[in-house]
């Protein structure tokens, strides 16, 4: 566990020295990580969950930290266009992310597939991450990326709600005096006849 977050640490020292991006350090590390040691736990049966509790209990945290301390608030909130680009990046991430969920349509309903548009969707991570690079390697304005990480922000409040609304929009009222285990079986009996 040492080595492996030693060899990330010396990935990452190596990415910053040639003036690569550090999110692509961490990447490669991860990705020598697993073409190294191809069995699936790793040599360890725990080995691939301490990484990801040192990844998501930590790591990502301060991230998340550092993005919001760097988000530029007053670059959103002063004027121009980035009020306006907001909306416009929050539908943009609704049909570009969301648009694939119509290829599966048939399988799951349209009421499912609705709420899988709005949970593919759902993207911070990754929109956080690219405006810092892009706003680094100067094609990306403050204002902008300021617009598309609020949108990202947006999107990760708004549609999970939204698709959890409309998944229960499509459940049939229950009535309280019949216990679930009886109204299973009425579904069942419905969907076998």
């Amino acid at each position: 566990m040492r080595g492996a977050v030693l060899f990330l640490l010396g990935i990452v020292a190596l990415a910053e020295a040639f003036g690569l991006e550090v999110v692509l350090g961490a990447f490669m590390a991860g990705a020598i990580l697993a073409a190294v040691d191809r069995d699936a736990m790793m040599s360890h049966p725990n080995f691939r969950l301490k990484l990801e509790a040192i990844g998501f209990g930590f790591l990502v945290p301060v991230f998340f930290i550092t993005s919001g301390l760097t988000f530029d608030l007053d670059a959103l909130l002063a004027g121009g266009d980035a009020l306006v680009h907001l909306p416009v990046f929050v539908v943009a991430l609704l049909v570009i992310c969301g648009i694939s969920a119509v290829l599966y349509k048939g399988e799951i309903g349209p009421r499912a597939a609705a709420a899988a548009s709005l949970l593919q969707a759902t993207s911070l991570p990754f929109i956080v991450a690219a405006t810092q690079i892009g706003m680094e390697l100067g094609v990306l304005t403050q204002s902008t990326g300021a617009a598309l990480v609020a949108a990202g922000l947006l999107s990760v409040l708004i549609f999970p709600l939204a698709a959890l609304s409309v998944l229960r929009g499509g459940e049939p009222k229950r009535d309280p005096s019949r216990s679930t285990v009886v109204d299973v079986r009425d579904r069942s009996a419905k969907i076998e006849g």
